[in-house]
This record gives structure tokens, C-alpha cells and sequence, in this order.
């Protein structure tokens, strides 16, 4: 399987002024636009570890996501969420042939965690032998910061800053992330079942 991110969260959606405010709260940060590609990248690499951890995509974008078999017949969890829609499932023959699916023969069962796509009559239609199917479909709580959970928001803005505190240490940092991201990110974590849960 393999998810791949179409569209990437545009530079005037990121919150950049926010975590600026921030920094000069903590650090005396000086805004003189001369580091604003690098809080960008810090931004991006924070909103991607906390993405990373709670599998939940925060500013909405397109997906694509590539299987060579439904796990079930009749549904398929999706990998991220929380999804707003499916806009294809195309099924690829070992040839490399591809027909895209008839909007009308699948649907997608919102759920905040584990967003399901399904058939709509009888089962989802079925893989190509030696073949591929591939998924396109809209994730994300919004478009624009403001859609992000508060605890979201404020997560991201504090690894972000941590990143940017520490950008100079020689890797003495202990790794994984700060108690005070976990503390916020903990709710929206997505609990997978195992041991004869569906996955």
C-alpha cells in the first residue's frame, strides 16, 4: 500500500504570524522576514510529525492511495482521516490499464477515526489479478488553520517552537515529543485493534 500526498498545504495557509507571536513570547524573536523559510519549514515538520502520530490529516488536502487488495469485501478503512469525500477509485489491470469506477458502486462511511469506503449495493468492485486499485479522496479537518481543533493548533505551534529552540543542539535532546504536544495530541490519537479487530 502507499498513500501519496497530491496536493501540499499552500505557504499562506501555515500559520506563520502565530508561531512568530509565539516565538518573541519565549525567545526575544526578532521579525525581520529573514527567517521566515525556515519557521516554514519547522511549521511543515512539526504539522507532519503530529499527522505522523495521531493519523489525522489537519489542513484538508487530496490523497492517493495506492492497494493490490481490499482487507474486506464488502468495506475498506482508509488510512487517514478525518475524509470529506471520495473523488476516484480507478483499478489497474497488470498491464497497466486503468478504469476508473462508477461514482454510484462505492460511498464513503464518515467517522473520525476510521473512515470507511464501501460498496454501495453489494461489495467494492474487484482488483484486477496482478492488478492495483487506487483510491483519490479529500482528508483533512479544513482548509485553513482556523478549522484545526484549538488543541491541534496549539500542539503544532509548540513543536514547531521546540524545533526551532533547539535547531543548534548536537542531537542531546531526548527524542520522541515534548509531554506538553503529547498532552494535547493524546485524545485525537486513533486506537488500532488488533487480535481479531478489524484494522
Amino acid at each position: 500500500m502507499m498513500l501519496t500526498e497530491e496536493t501540499p498545504v499552500l505557504t499562506a495557509a501555515l500559520p506563520l504570524a502565530e508561531l512568530k507571536d509565539h516565538l518573541r513570547m519565549g525567545s526575544g524573536f526578532a521579525d525581520d522576514g529573514l527567517q521566515d523559510g525556515l519557521i516554514e519549514s519547522y511549521l511543515r515538520a512539526a504539522i507532519a510529525a503530529i499527522e505522523g502520530r495521531i493519523g489525522k490529516m489537519l489542513f484538508r488536502r487530496q490523497f492517493s492511495w495506492v492497494l493490490d487488495c481490499w482487507r474486506e469485501g464488502g468495506e475498506q478503512a482508509l488510512p487517514v482521516s478525518p475524509v470529506a469525500g471520495i473523488v476516484s477509485v480507478t483499478l489497474v489491470d497488470a498491464a497497466g490499464g486503468e478504469t476508473v469506477v462508477q461514482a454510484g458502486t462505492y460511498r464513503l462511511i464518515p467517522d473520525l477515526h476510521r473512515p470507511r469506503i464501501a460498496g454501495t449495493s453489494s461489495g467494492l468492485p474487484t482488483v484486477p489479478t496482478n492488478g492495483l486499485v487506487k483510491v483519490v479522496f479529500d482528508a483533512g479537518f479544513g482548509p485553513a488553520w482556523t478549522d484545526v481543533p484549538v488543541d491541534l493548533r496549539q500542539a503544532v505551534l509548540l513543536l514547531a517552537s521546540e524545533y526551532y529552540e533547539h535547531r543548534h543542539d548536537d542531537n542531546s535532546q531526548a527524542s520522541g515529543l515534548p509531554f506538553g504536544v503529547v498532552t494535547l495530541i493524546e485524545r485525537w490519537r486513533t486506537v488500532r485493534l488488533m487480535a481479531g479487530g478489524r484494522p
